[in-house]
């Protein structure tokens, strides 16, 4: 696959040719070279084809294979949701680390399920690692977008994950009423202000969603204070909420959910060295 390089650069293009190669012949890159003599099926050509023409147009090849892997799962992904990134992998390790102890035994029997919720859910990658690692709890995610629904409800399925998806506009405090008390609050919620999005790669602005990315230049924390609002009404005791954030935004969101009454704020770096994730306890 030369054509890609011109778009992706040498490496990067190489690395999307053995995912396509991979998912086209189901062999590793290893086992392809030892077999180097066999030929395409008239079908997997036509694939080929058509999986390279998209390519070069722009389409994450995520989205042109309808897969992506978070926590070492596959996912189907399409236009309607973001694509899973490996920081957001990052916070979900963090939830599960510091609540899967207290999901199970004495305090589990005392407190009945204790109830986990996702805002803004888009492809369920979240909702369904928490249900899957959490299973004494009760997990539930929400979306504005039917679309993301759609294919959460279709992740849900295809990896057995017990989660309760409603479609509703978290901004609006009226809609909480649907939503339960719960012991974790987690969110990767839209934090891009709109005027970054000159700087960002054409193929994440061009195909991603904009409603799960951005926010508007004048109220980029618009989420969080949300988030913050929900945390100190619906939090129960001993509960905790958990965000990924803007990297240069975390004094900013910090700032944000102390005056909502957060007791302690944490913030908490990527293996990349930069601001991605909070913790707020009230």
């Amino acid at each position: 696959m030369v054509a890609l390089e011109g778009r992706y650069g040498s490496r990067e293009g190489a690395l999307i040719a053995d995912w396509v190669m991979e998912h086209l012949t189901g062999l590793r890159k290893l086992d392809r070279l030892v077999r180097k003599t066999e030929v395409f099926s008239a079908a997997a050509l036509r694939l080929y084809d058509r999986y390279t023409a998209e390519l070069v147009a722009g389409r994450p090849v995520q989205y042109v294979l309808g897969k992506s892997w978070f926590g070492g799962l596959k996912f189907y992904v399409d236009e309607r949701v973001l694509i899973p990134r490996p920081e957001t992998e990052e916070l979900v390790d963090w939830v599960l680390a510091e609540a899967g102890d207290a999901v199970t035994g004495a305090d589990a029997g005392a407190q009945g399920r204790p109830a986990v919720l996702d805002v803004g859910t888009g492809s369920g990658c979240i909702a369904i690692m928490l249900a899957r690692g959490l299973p004494d709890a009760a997990v539930y995610a929400v979306d504005v977008s039917a679309g993301a629904l759609t294919v959460a409800k279709r992740n849900a399925e295809e990896l057995e994950a017990a989660v309760r998806f409603l479609e509703l506009n978290f901004l609006d405090d009226s809609s909480w009423e649907r939503l339960p008390a719960v012991r974790w609050l987690v969110s990767n919620p839209p934090y891009i202000p709109a005027r970054e999005r000159h700087t960002m790669a054409p193929h994440v602005v061009d195909a991603e969603p904009a409603l799960a990315l951005f926010v508007p230049d004048e109220d980029a924390l618009v989420f969080y204070r949300a988030l913050g609002m929900f945390a100190k009404k619906r939090l129960v005791a001993g509960g905790a909420l958990y965000a990924e954030i803007h990297e240069e935004l975390g004094a900013a969101v910090t700032g944000i959910l102390i005056q909502q009454g957060a007791l302690e704020v944490i913030v908490r770096k990527d293996l990349q060295g930069k601001d991605r994730m909070v913790k707020a306890t009230w």
